[in-house]
């Protein structure tokens, strides 16, 4: 399957000179105009690769790229018209993989899209035990430890499990049935019971509310969705 690229920029050409530049090398293009509309398409497009430009109108491309960074570990190539040494610290250090500076070829841009692919393919297998941050909350799957405000919660391997599920698709609605199996097996695919108990005692312990929640949402009779920081 070609790796999918989201582009995130304000300016048409730019998109276009971009959108032009991937198909012909084989990938899949999703284009976003500014921030909020990058953050969605990260939902549904699910990208192997997101390039960003620095002058959003919405947000400061810096802020969108430590937002980015609570959640997500994929490679983010920066696009930016300044090349100062400082700025290009400041956008590794804010979580960027690589930059280029406009205005750049074609050549220059499939180089380090397929170097980050790349690299990042290379990592993936050490990477699947691995933290997830969402503000407060921290999911270490490799140390199968949670922790809130920097304090240990004392979770069942279950409740661990589900936990772990969801973070990992952070935005992404997760099935009951998916759930019931992944945790319980397949002998246990409708026993939705089970699922509402354990979603309500690990509510209870990540003190999140079903009314107003900031981790865990309901979709009533579907499943469950790890909600994504807000914006």
């Amino acid at each position: 399957m070609s790796a999918r690229i989201l582009v995130i920029d304000d300016e048409p050409e730019i998109q276009r000179f971009i959108r032009i530049s991937l198909n012909a090398e084989g990938f899949n293009y999703a284009g976003a105009g500014n921030a909020a509309d990058g953050l969605n398409a990260m939902k549904t497009f699910q990208p192997a690769l997101i390039i960003l430009d620095l002058g959003l109108p919405d947000q400061d491309g810096y802020t969108l790229l430590k937002k980015l960074r609570m959640f997500s570990n994929l490679p983010v190539l920066v696009l930016t018209a300044r090349d100062e040494e400082d700025e290009m610290i400041k956008l590794l250090e804010a979580g960027a993989n690589d930059y280029l500076s406009k205005p750049f070829s074609i050549r220059a841009l499939m180089v380090r899209i397929k170097v980050l692919l790349r690299d990042f393919s290379a990592l993936q297998p050490a990477a699947i035990a691995r933290q997830y941050r969402f503000q407060d909350l921290c999911i270490d799957t490799q140390s199968h430890q949670v922790l809130l405000h920097d304090q240990p919660v004392a979770l069942s391997k279950k409740e661990f499990k589900l936990l772990a599920l969801l973070a990992q698709q952070p935005g992404h609605l997760v099935t009951q049935k998916t759930l019931l199996i992944e945790i319980w097996g397949k002998t246990h695919a409708e026993d939705t019971h089970y699922l509402r108990n354990f979603v309500s005692h690990l509510r209870k312990k990540l003190n999140d509310n079903a009314d107003n929640p900031k981790y865990i949402q309901t979709e009533p009779g579907i499943g469950y969705r790890f909600l994504l920081p807000p914006e």
